[in-house]
C-alpha cells in the first residue's frame, strides 16, 4: 500500500523525504518504506527494457537533488591516486619503455602528454584488446613517469566524505545489482537451444542498467569504496540471496571435472558464490565478456581492496573461463576481453605473488593449459607409426588454428616475468613435471612425410599453427624462466629443469620406439624438449658457471638426442635441393619459418648448439660419418669417377654435398652459445643483416632476434641497440629519386665492417631466402672493387672466431679426426680430377674446414693401426702424408676398371695387399655402426642382444638396372698438400704457379680478401708457419714443378661432359655480350627520346625571309614508324593529356602559405583566392552589363580550367584508333580506363587521354610572319581593323567550309573539342545566362588558352626572368592548341559574328576600363585571319598596353585618399609630398606591377606564335626587357635606366579624348570602385603549411567530429589544398553513391585531390576516377615512414618530400610520376 502511494508521488520529493527519514537516529520506518518501494520498483518480473526503475534509482541515490549535481559533489571527494582510465579496442594509447617496469605498461594520451617523456623510448599504439592507464601505479611504472596530476597524489588531501551523502547509495545499490544479476540469471537458459543471439538480446535490454553502473565507477574514489563494500560483502549477498531461492540453483553451477592428471582437488570443487562480485564475474564469463561489463569490472580496479578480491575471484573462475572460451564462437573477441582484464591483474608483481601463494595460481594455470591441450591430441606418427604411444596436439584443430589458447598462455608468460613467481614455479618439482608433459604435447607435432610419387593434392597450412604454438606456448615461457636463471645462486633451478628435460626426453624416445635410426622421409621441425634442454644448458654454462659434464647424460642418450636436430639440418638441405617438391610450397614455408628472425633463436640456434654439445662429447669419427650419412652423400665420397647412389638423383648430389659441408662449417665455427658475449652476438647479428641489404631502422629492429638481446629496456652493462648500430653502420638520409620513388632512411655497413667483420657463415645461417646470400656476396665484391682491394670474383672471406669456452673444447676434435681428413682428401682429389657434381662452393667449404683445423690446433692422438689412411688425427701432420693406393668399388663400365689381368710379380702383389689395407674408408657407414655398438656395449650388455637389421651395409639393387660393382685399385701418390698446390695451378691456370721460394716472398696482409687462389695461398702459409716439416714439403713439391697429369680422357662420356660445360660457358658469354649491347642501345635511345623538344619546327620558324623553306612540316608516327606531313585526309596528332585543374584558382595574394588549423581557434578562409575573386567579379558585372559583353571581358578557367600537356610524340590518328582497339581487347588489368579514352604513349609510356590534330601547313608562311615592319602605327591600326571587318562579314573559312566540314581533320577537331569539354565539369563551363550559347563556348575555348599560358607562367616561377624553354614548355602544347582554336572560332563565328550579338539586351556593354586586357588580347588574336603577321600582333599588343596602362592609373587613383588626390592634382608629380605614401617611385613601381602580368602573357603568346626566344634578365629589369621583346619601345629609345612605364605608350588617336571617353563610361556606376581595383598579381599556388610534429595534427584531428555528419570518422582525412576535414570511405557522408573524399576532390580541385589520412600518416592522390597512395611526408628520426602508425614513433615533417608533392601538384605531373594507380569506384 505504502509503496504504491510512494510510487505515485514525485520521485524527487519522495527521495528527499526518504533520505531525511533515514538520517534520523531511529530510521526503521524509513528503512521499511525504502525496502517496500524498492520491492515494487526493482521487480525482476518487469521487462528489463523498462527504464522507470533506473530513473527511480537515480533519484533515490541522489537523495532529492538532481543526479548531475550529485555526481559533481561526489567527484569533489575523489581520493584516487591512480588514473585507471579504461579503454576498449582501437583506442590510441602510449607505452614508454623507459618508465615501464612491466612491459605491458600503458598510459592514456592525457597522462602521457602531461608527463615528461622527452628522450624516452616511447611509442603510440592502437590498443588491440583494450587496456587501462597505469599512471600513478608504482608497481607497474617508475614514479618519474607519472603525469603532473598523479605525481602530486592530489587524492590524498581530499576532505573525508560526509556520511549522509552516500547513505542512499549504500541502501539502494545492493538491490539494484541484485536486480541485474536476476535478469542475467533469467536470461540465460541452460540448454542447447540457447543461441548467442538470445544472449545478445538480454545484454541489449540491460544496456542502460550496466551503463549506469559504469557511470557510478567514474564518480571517483568515494563511490568506488561504496561499490567495493557492496560487491565484496558476503553478508549482504547472503541476506539478499536468501529471499531469492530460485536464483540459487543457477548461481551454484557444478564445476567441470578437469583432467585426471590434476594434482589439486581445490581446482575442481563446485563454485559457491559468496558475494555479488563472484556472481557478476560468473555471468560476465557466461555471457562471453560483454564489453560494458568488462569496463565496469575494470573501472573499479583503482580501489585496492576491490583489486585483491577481484583478482582472487578471477583466479577461482580461471578453469571456467577456459571452458567457455573453448566453446565460444567468437573466440577472438572473447580472447581480447579476457586479456584486457588479466593483463591489469597479473602485470602487478605484488598482486601476482599474493595470488600465487594464496590461490595456487600457478597450479591452476598449468592444469588449465594442460586440460585445454588434452582436448585436441592425436597419436604421433613419428618413427614407429603402429606402436607409438606418444600423443601430440593436432595442428588442424580450431584450438590451435585460431590461437584460442593465447589468452591463457599470455597470462602465464606474464606472471612468469615476475621473479618471485618464477622462483616458486622452478622450486615446485611436481609443477615442473606437469609443465614438461605439457611441452611434450608439442614435441614432434605437424609431422611431414616426404611424397615420393604424386604431388600432394591438398597443401595443408597447419604449419602456421604449429610454429605459432611452439613459439607462444613453449618458447616464450622458456625465455621467461631463463631470465631468472642468470646468476650462480639460481644454479639449483637450472639443474632441476635439465634433469626433468632429460627424463621427459627419455620417456619420449621410449614412447615413439626410437632405437638409433630415424625413420626415413619424415621430418618434424618441432622439438621443444630438445630446445628447453639446450637453452638451460647454455645458460648454466654461460651465466652460472656450472660444469657441462655434470649436466650431460651418457653417450647413448647423447647419440639419441643428436638424431632429430641433425635430421632437421639434413632436411633443410633436401628441401632446398628440391627433394620435397611434391609436398608443395608449404614445406619450403616451414624451412623458411624455422630460420626466420622471430623463430631462429628459439629453433635453429638451440638445435645447432645441441648438436655442437653432442659433437664435443661424442666420438668425432662417429659424428662425421653420421652427418654424411644423414645428408645421403656417403656414396659420393669415392675416388672413383663414377659411383651409384641409391638414395639421391645425380642432380641432387651436388646441393646435398654442399649442404653437408656448409653444415659442418657452421657447426665448427658458430660461437653464439659457445663463448660470445651478448654484445658480440648483437654485433654479429646486426652485421649479417646489414651485409645482405641496406636496412631501415625498423626492419633491422625486427630482424634481430629478441633474445638474448631484448630491444626494449637497457640491460645494465650491455651495449644498447642504437650504440651498436652507430658503431657498425652509416646512415643514408632519405632521398627522393627522380623517377618518383621515395627512398627511406637506410643504414649501410661501414667500410671497416666489410673489411673485417663480414661473416658469410652467419649470413648463410640467417637467410630466409637463398638469394640474400648472393646479395651479400655481390655487395661484398662491389665493396672490394670500389676500394681497390680485389677486382675479380671474390670468395667468401674467412673470419677469425671468438675463443671457445673451455667446456666446449671437444668440438675441435671434429676438425682433427681421420674420417674428416679422408673426406677432405677425397674431395680435393675429385675436384682436381674434375669429377662430376663438384663445384666451387664445395672447394670453398673444404678449404674453410682445413683452415679452421689449422687455426684450432689439437694435440695429436697417434694410432698405430694399419687399416687407416693417416697415421694420427692431427691435421698438420696429416696434410703432408702421401697416400699411394686406394681401393674403390666402381661399376664395371667405369674407366678405372682395368681390362687386362693383374701381373703376378711379387712387388705388385705386395702393393696390392697394401692397397687393401688402405682402402678401409668407404665403410664410413660400417665405421659408424661399430662405434655405436661399442658405446651401447659399454653402457649396457643386454643391448647386444638387439638384432640390428643390416639395412645399410648391404644395399639392395633393383635387378637389371645398374651394372655390378667391382673392386679396383687406383694409384694416387698424392698428399693433401700436393693436391692443394695442384689446385692452385689449376685455378690460376698456370703450370708452376708457385715457385719454390714463394713462401719467403709472401705478403700476409693481402690474404684476407680474394678468390680461391688467395685462399689456398693463405692455407699453405698458415701451415708452413705452424710446422717446419710442412714448409719443407711445400718447397719440395713446388720445386719439382711438374705439369699436372691431366686425367686420362679415355672415356667419351667424360669428354662429352667437358665439352658440354665449355659450350655452356661460351653460350653464357655470348648471351652476356648480347645483353650488354642491348642495354647500351636502350640507353642511347632513352637519352635521345628524353631530349626531344615538342615536335615544333622551331628551327624553321626562326629562319628569316632570306631562307624560305618550301617543305611541309614532317611528323613521325610512333606506332607505324612512318614520317610524313599531316594531311586533311590522314591527319597526324600530338599525344596529349587533358586534365581539369584548379591550381590557378587556389592562388592567394599572400606569398606565405596558409597554415593548417590545429586548434579550434584557427580557421582557413577561402575568400582571398584567385578563383573566388574572379567569380565575384563576373557575377557583379553580369548584374549591370550585357551578358555577351561580360563573357568577353573576363577569363574563366581559374577553377576547373583545362590544362593540356604532351610528351611530344606524334602519331597518325588512324594508327591511334587501332592502338586503342588493341588496348580495349587486351584483358590485362591496366591502371587506366580505355573506355574513357585513356592510354599510354606507345613510345615513352606516358599517360595520355587524347590526340590533338596537327594542322596541315607549310613552313613557308613562317617567313612572311616575321618580315620586319617600317609601317607607321596608324597604317597598321587601319590594317588590323580591316582584318577584323573582313572576318565579321565573311569568314575566311567560308569558301572552304563545305570540304572543311567533311574532311577527316575537321571531324578530329570536333572530337578534340568534345574531349576538352568533357575533361571538366559542366559548372566550370557555363557562366553565361544561357548555357551552351556560342558566346559561352567561345569564352570557354579562349579561356583554355589563357589557363595554359597562365600555368606555363607559374611553372616558369611566376615570371619570365629565366628566359629560355623551361621543362614546362617541353610539355606545353600551346603552339598546337592555338591553331585548333582558330579553326573552331571560325566554325562558331559563322553563325554569330563576335562583335554584333544577335539579340540585343537593354543593358550596356562592359566599359573598357573594366575589361580584362589579357583576355582581350587572346580574343583579338583568335578572331583575326590566320596566319597573323607579326607586325599586326605587335600593333594589337601596343593598343592593349595603352588600355592596360590607363586601367592601372585608374585603379591607382581609386586607392588615393582625398588629400592625396588633391595634392597630386594641384602640383602634378613635381612636388614631393612628405606626408604622402605615394611618392613617384612607389607610383611608378605600382604601375609596372599592374601591367606586368599582361606583358608576361603577351610575351609568352608571341613566343608560341612566332617562336621568338625569351631572353633572361634580372627581376628588376623584367618590365623593360619584356617591353623591348614585344616591340613596345620605339627603337630610338633603347634601354636607358630612366625609362618609365608611360614611355611605352603610343597612341594612334588623341590620347586625351580616348581616356576621357573610357572614364565617362564608368563614372556614376555603382560598384565602380570594386570593379576598377582589381589586383592582377597572384602569388604562386601553395599547399597548406603543416606543423613540424605529426602528433599535433593527430591529436587534434583523430577524435574530431566531421562537420557534415557530426560523428567521429573511422578514417578521417584532410585536404592539403584547402584544409577541409572529410570522412574517407564513410557511408555517413555519401551523396548519390559518391563518398566524401571523391566529392571534395571534384569541388576543390576539379577532380584532383590531395588528402592526408590522419590515422595512417600517408597521402593519397585522387585524380579523376583513379587514386594512388603517394607516400608520407612525415618521417621518424631514422628517416622512415610509419604507414598506419604501426610503430607509433614520433614523426616529423620532411620538407623535401612536401616540396616534391607541391611541385607535382602545381606541374600536374601526378599521372606521370606515380605508377601505382587503381580505380576508386567513388568509394573513397
Amino acid at each position: 500500500m505504502m509503496a504504491a502511494s510512494l510510487l505515485r508521488r514525485d520521485k524527487k520529493t519522495t527521495a528527499a523525504h526518504l533520505k531525511a527519514d533515514l538520517n534520523r537516529t531511529d530510521n526503521s520506518t524509513g528503512l521499511r518504506q525504502l525496502q517496500e518501494l524498492l520491492d515494487a520498483v526493482l521487480n525482476p518480473e518487469k521487462p528489463a527494457a523498462d527504464t522507470e526503475a533506473l530513473d527511480w534509482c537515480k533519484c533515490l541515490i541522489a537523495g532529492g537533488e538532481g543526479f548531475e549535481e550529485f555526481c559533481k559533489t561526489v567527484r569533489s571527494y575523489d581520493n584516487a591516486t591512480l588514473c585507471g582510465l579504461v579503454w576498449t579496442a582501437n583506442f590510441v594509447a602510449y607505452r614508454c619503455r623507459t618508465c615501464g617496469i612491466s612491459p605491458c605498461m600503458s598510459l592514456c594520451a592525457e597522462c602521457f602528454n602531461n608527463g615528461d617523456h622527452t628522450g624516452h623510448d616511447f611509442n603510440m599504439f592502437r590498443s588491440q584488446a583494450g587496456g587501462a592507464c597505469d599512471c600513478g601505479d608504482s608497481n607497474v611504472m617508475r614514479e618519474s613517469g607519472f603525469c603532473r596530476r598523479h605525481r602530486l597524489r592530489t587524492g590524498e588531501n581530499v576532505p573525508s566524505i560526509p556520511r549522509d551523502l552516500l547513505l542512499m547509495s549504500e541502501m539502494v545499490l545492493p538491490r539494484f545489482i541484485l536486480c541485474i544479476i536476476q535478469y542475467l540469471r533469467d536470461g540465460y537458459i541452460e540448454s542447447d537451444i540457447s543461441t548467442e543471439r538470445d544472449l545478445q538480446k538480454v545484454l541489449q535490454q540491460l544496456e542502460p542498467q550496466i551503463s549506469f553502473l559504469e557511470e557510478l565507477t567514474k564518480m571517483g574514489g568515494a563511490m568506488r569504496t561504496v561499490l567495493t563494500k557492496i560487491l565484496t560483502n558476503q553478508q549482504t549477498f547472503k541476506d539478499l540471496s536468501m529471499d531469492q531461492d530460485a536464483g540459487q540453483s543457477v548461481g551454484q553451477r557444478k564445476r567441470v571435472k578437469l583432467s585426471s592428471s590434476t594434482k589439486d582437488p581445490s581446482i575442481i570443487e563446485s563454485l559457491k558464490h559468496k558475494c555479488f562480485l563472484e556472481e557478476l564475474l560468473f555471468w560476465t564469463i557466461k555471457y562471453e565478456f560483454p564489453q560494458k561489463m568488462v569496463t565496469f569490472l575494470l573501472n573499479m580496479l583503482p580501489d585496492q581492496d576491490y583489486k585483491i578480491t577481484f583478482t582472487k575471484t578471477f583466479v577461482q573462475h580461471y578453469a571456467f573461463i577456459m571452458k567457455t572460451l573453448m566453446k565460444s564462437h567468437e573466440s577472438d573477441t572473447m580472447s581480447n576481453r579476457i586479456v584486457h582484464i588479466s593483463v591489469q591483474l597479473f602485470s602487478n608483481e605484488e598482486l601476482a605473488r599474493h595470488v600465487t601463494e594464496e590461490c595456487q595460481l600457478l597450479d591452476i594455470m598449468v592444469t588449465v593449459l594442460l586440460y585445454m591441450m588434452e582436448s585436441c591430441l592425436i597419436k604421433s606418427e613419428l618413427q614407429d607409426e603402429e606402436n607409438s604411444r606418444h600423443v601430440v596436439v593436432n595442428c588442424s584443430e580450431a584450438l590451435l588454428k585460431n590461437n584460442t589458447y593465447w589468452p591463457l598462455v599470455s597470462d602465464f608468460i606474464n606472471i612468469l616475468s615476475h621473479q618471485s613467481v618464477a622462483k616458486k614455479f622452478l622450486e615446485d618439482h611436481s609443477l615442473l613435471m606437469l609443465w614438461m608433459s605439457f611441452v611434450s604435447f608439442f614435441q614432434g607435432m605437424n609431422l611431414n612425410k616426404r611424397e615420393l610419387n604424386e604431388h600432394v593434392e591438398f597443401e595443408s597450412q597447419t604449419y602456421y599453427a604449429a610454429f605459432a604454438a611452439e613459439l607462444e606456448a613453449c618458447a616464450q615461457p622458456m625465455w621467461g624462466l631463463l631470465t631468472h636463471c642468470k646468476v650462480k645462486e639460481t644454479q639449483e633451478y637450472t639443474k632441476t629443469v635439465v634433469r626433468y628435460c632429460l627424463e621427459t626426453l627419455q620417456i619420449w624416445f621410449d614412447a615413439i620406439g626410437f632405437i638409433d635410426e630415424p625413420a626415413p622421409n619424415q621430418v618434424t621441425f618441432h622439438l621443444p624438449l630438445h630446445r628447453y634442454y639446450a637453452m638451460f644448458l647454455s645458460k648454466a654454462i654461460k651465466c652460472q658457471g656450472l660444469d657441462l659434464d655434470s649436466l650431460l647424460p651418457d653417450q647413448e642418450m647423447l647419440m639419441k638426442i643428436m638424431v632429430h636436430p641433425l635430421q632437421i639440418q639434413a632436411c633443410l638441405s633436401e628441401i632446398h635441393s628440391n627433394m620435397w617438391v611434391r609436398n608443395g610450397l608449404q614445406i619450403k614455408g616451414q624451412a623458411m619459418t624455422y630460420v626466420q628472425s622471430h623463430f631462429c633463436n628459439s629453433m635453429i640456434d638451440p638445435d645447432i648448439y645441441l648438436l655442437q654439445v653432442c659433437a664435443s662429447r661424442l666420438d668425432p669419427d662417429y659424428f662425421i660419418s653420421s652427418v654424411f650419412e644423414r645428408f645421403k652423400v656417403v656414396d659420393l665420397l669415392t675416388m672413383a669417377s663414377q659411383h651409384q647412389n641409391a638414395v639421391l638423383d645425380s642432380e641432387q648430389e651436388r646441393p646435398m654435398l654442399e649442404g653437408a659441408l656448409t653444415f659442418l662449417v657452421i657447426l665448427t665455427s658458430l660461437r653464439i652459445h659457445l663463448g660470445m658475449t651478448d654484445d658480440e652476438i648483437l654485433r654479429a647479428e646486426m652485421v649479417s643483416q646489414l651485409c645482405m641489404n641496406d636496412r631501415t631502422h625498423s626492419t633491422l629492429l625486427d630482424l634481430i632476434p629478441e633474445n638474448p638481446n631484448p630491444k626494449s629496456g637497457i640491460i645494465p652493462g650491455s651495449c644498447s641497440f642504437e650504440e651498436m648500430l652507430s658503431a657498425v653502420a652509416d646512415f643514408k638520409a632519405p632521398v627522393f629519386e627522380p623517377g618518383g620513388s621515395m627512398q627511406q632512411g637506410m643504414y649501410t655497413p661501414k667500410a671497416e665492417v666489410w673489411e673485417k667483420e663480414f661473416d658469410p657463415i652467419m649470413v648463410v645461417l640467417r637467410t630466409v631466402y637463398r638469394r640474400d646470400v648472393q646479395s651479400a656476396m655481390d655487395r661484398y665484391s662491389a665493396f672490394l672493387k670500389q676500394s681497390g682491394i680485389h677486382t675479380g670474383n671474390p670468395w667468401p672471406p674467412y673470419k677469425e672466431r671468438t675463443v671457445l669456452h673451455p667446456c666446449y673444447k671437444g668440438l675441435i676434435k671434429l676438425l682433427h679426426c681421420k674420417t674428416l681428413h679422408i673426406v677432405i682428401f677425397t674431395l680435393l682429389y675429385k675436384i682436381w680430377m674434375d669429377h662430376q657434381n663438384m663445384s666451387e662452393h664445395v672447394l670453398c667449404m673444404v678449404l674453410y674446414l682445413i683452415e679452421l683445423g689449422l687455426d684450432n690446433q689439437e694435440p695429436c692422438i697417434e694410432e698405430h693401426c694399419h687399416d687407416s689412411w693417416f697415421p694420427g688425427t692431427n691435421l698438420l701432420s696429416n696434410l703432408h702424408h702421401v697416400i699411394n693406393f686406394v681401393r674403390v668399388r666402381v661399376p664395371e663400365t667405369a674407366p678405372e676398371v682395368k681390362r687386362e689381368a693383374p701381373p703376378s710379380t711379387s712387388n705388385e702383389a705386395s702393393s696390392y695387399g697394401q692397397n687393401l689395407r688402405e682402402a678401409q674408408v668407404f665403410s664410413l657407414v660400417a665405421e659408424r655402426r661399430r662405434k655405436f655398438q661399442e658405446i651401447i656395449n659399454r653402457s649396457n650388455t643386454e643391448a647386444a642382444q638387439v638384432v640390428r637389421p643390416k639395412s645399410s651395409s648391404t644395399r639392395w639393387v633393383p635387378p637389371g638396372t645398374q651394372p655390378q660393382l667391382v673392386t679396383e685399385i687406383l694409384e694416387i701418390r698424392e698428399s693433401m698438400l700436393s693436391l692443394l698446390i695442384k689446385l692452385h695451378q689449376k685455378l690460376s691456370s698456370k703450370q708452376n704457379s708457385l715457385s719454390a721460394s714463394w713462401l719467403e716472398d709472401m705478403d700476409m696482409s693481402r690474404h684476407t680478401h680474394g678468390d680461391g687462389i688467395t685462399a689456398i695461398e693463405r692455407i699453405l702459409t698458415k701451415a708452413a708457419t705452424r710446422s717446419c716439416q710442412i714448409k719443407r714439403s711445400i718447397q719440395d713439391i713446388c720445386g719439382k714443378v711438374c705439369p699436372p697429369v691431366p686425367p686420362k680422357k679415355n672415356n667419351p662420356t667424360d669428354k662429352k661432359a667437358m665439352d658440354k660445360e665449355e659450350r655452356r660457358q661460351r653460350a653464357r658469354e655470348r648471351q652476356q655480350k648480347l645483353l650488354a649491347e642491348f642495354a647500351s642501345r636502350q640507353k642511347s635511345f632513352m637519352e635521345t627520346a628524353m631530349d626531344v623538344e615538342s615536335p615544333e619546327t622551331e628551327a624553321a620558324m626562326d629562319l628569316g625571309a632570306s631562307e624560305v623553306m618550301e617543305s611541309e612540316v614532317l611528323y613521325d608516327c610512333v606506332i607505324c614508324g612512318q614520317s610524313g606531313p599531316s594531311t586533311e585526309d590522314r591527319p597526324t596528332g600530338l599525344v596529349v593529356l587533358l586534365q581539369a585543374s584548379s591550381v590557378l584558382g587556389h592562388r592567394c595574394q599572400n606569398q606565405e602559405a596558409k597554415k593548417l588549423p590545429t586548434s579550434d581557434e584557427e580557421h582557413i578562409y577561402p575568400v582571398d583566392t584567385c578563383g573566388v575573386a574572379h567569380d565575384v567579379r563576373l557575377t557583379l558585372m553580369q548584374r549591370f552589363f550585357k551578358d555577351s559583353s561580360c563573357l568577353q571581358s573576363v577569363s574563366i578557367g581559374w577553377d576547373g580550367g583545362v590544362y593540356v600537356q604532351t610528351c611530344g610524340h606524334t602519331l597518325h590518328i588512324d594508327c591511334h584508333k587501332s592502338y586503342m582497339e588493341s588496348l580495349r581487347n587486351d584483358q590485362v588489368l591496366q591502371g587506366f580506363s580505355v573506355d574513357k579514352g585513356e592510354f599510354t604513349c606507345p613510345l615513352c609510356r606516358q599517360f595520355a587521354n587524347s590526340v590533338l590534330p596537327c594542322r596541315p601547313g607549310r613552313s613557308t608562311e613562317a617567313g612572311a610572319w616575321h618580315m620586319p615592319t617600317n609601317k607607321k602605327l596608324c597604317v597598321l591600326v587601319k590594317e588590323v581593323e580591316d582584318l577584323q571587318e573582313k572576318l565579321g562579314l565573311f569568314p575566311v573559312s567560308f569558301q572552304r567550309s563545305q570540304e572543311f566540314i567533311t574532311s577527316n581533320l575537321s571531324k578530329e577537331m570536333e572530337l578534340v573539342i568534345k574531349d576538352i569539354k568533357n575533361t571538366t565539369q559542366k559548372k566550370y563551363m557555363d557562366y553565361g545566362k544561357n548555357p551552351g550559347s556560342p558566346d559561352n563556348d567561345f569564352l570557354f575555348m579562349y579561356s583554355v588558352a589563357r589557363t595554359n599560358l597562365e600555368l606555363e607562367l607559374v611553372h616558369r616561377g611566376g615570371n619570365l626572368c629565366s628566359g629560355g624553354a623551361s621543362a614546362a614548355a617541353k610539355r606545353s602544347c600551346l603552339s598546337k592548341y592555338l591553331p585548333l582554336i582558330f579553326s573552331i572560332s571560325r566554325v562558331t563565328n559563322e553563325n554569330s559574328c563576335l562583335f554584333c550579338s544577335s539579340f540585343d539586351e537593354e543593358r550596356p556593354e562592359v566599359p573598357m576600363l573594366f575589361r580584362d586586357v589579357p583576355s582581350l588580347l587572346i580574343i583579338f588574336v583568335l578572331t583575326m585571319p590566320q596566319p597573323l603577321r607579326k607586325e599586326h600582333f605587335s600593333c594589337v599588343v601596343k593598343m592593349l598596353y595603352n588600355l592596360q596602362f590607363t586601367q592601372a592609373l585608374a585603379a591607382l587613383s581609386a586607392k588615393f585618399s582625398p588629400e592625396e588626390r588633391q595634392a597630386w592634382s594641384t602640383s602634378g608629380a613635381l612636388k614631393k609630398l612628405s606626408s604622402s605614401v605615394w611618392s613617384p617611385q612607389s607610383i611608378e613601381f605600382s604601375l609596372q606591377q599592374f601591367c606586368l602580368p599582361f606583358l608576361r602573357l603577351s610575351c609568352l603568346l608571341q613566343h608560341h606564335l612566332y617562336g621568338d626566344n625569351l631572353t633572361g634578365c634580372l627581376e628588376e629589369e623584367e618590365f623593360s626587357s619584356l617591353a623591348v621583346c614585344l616591340g613596345l619601345l620605339p627603337s630610338a629609345l633603347q634601354l636607358s635606366n630612366t625609362v618609365h612605364s608611360a614611355s611605352y605608350l603610343e597612341w594612334p588617336v588623341s590620347a586625351f579624348d580616348l581616356v576621357t571617353q573610357w572614364c565617362a563610361e564608368v563614372t556614376g556606376l555603382s560598384h565602380m570602385q570594386t570593379l576598377l581595383v582589381q589586383d592582377p598579381l597572384w602569388a604562386a599556388p601553395r599547399l597548406l603549411q603543416l606543423p613540424d610534429n605529426y602528433n599535433i595534427i593527430f591529436q587534434y584531428y583523430h577524435r574530431k567530429a566531421c562537420t557534415a555528419c557530426k560523428k567521429v570518422p573511422k578514417d578521417p582525412a584532410l585536404c592539403l589544398v584547402c584544409g577541409a576535414f572529410v570522412c574517407l570511405k564513410g557511408a555517413c557522408c555519401k551523396q548519390q553513391g559518391i563518398c566524401e573524399c571523391v566529392l571534395h576532390s571534384q569541388h576543390c580541385g576539379a577532380a584532383t585531390g590531395i588528402f592526408l589520412l590522419i590515422n595512417a600518416s600517408v597521402i593519397i592522390i585522387i585524380r579523376g576516377h583513379r587514386f594512388c597512395l603517394w607516400g608520407s611526408v612525415y618521417l621518424d628520426a631514422h628517416g622512415e615512414e610509419d604507414r598506419d602508425l604501426r610503430r607509433g614513433k614520433p614523426l616529423f615533417l620532411c620538407e623535401e618530400r612536401y616540396r616534391v608533392l607541391e611541385q607535382q601538384w602545381v606541374s600536374h605531373t601526378f599521372d606521370h610520376i606515380n605508377k601505382r594507380w587503381g580505380p576508386h569506384y567513388n568509394g573513397l
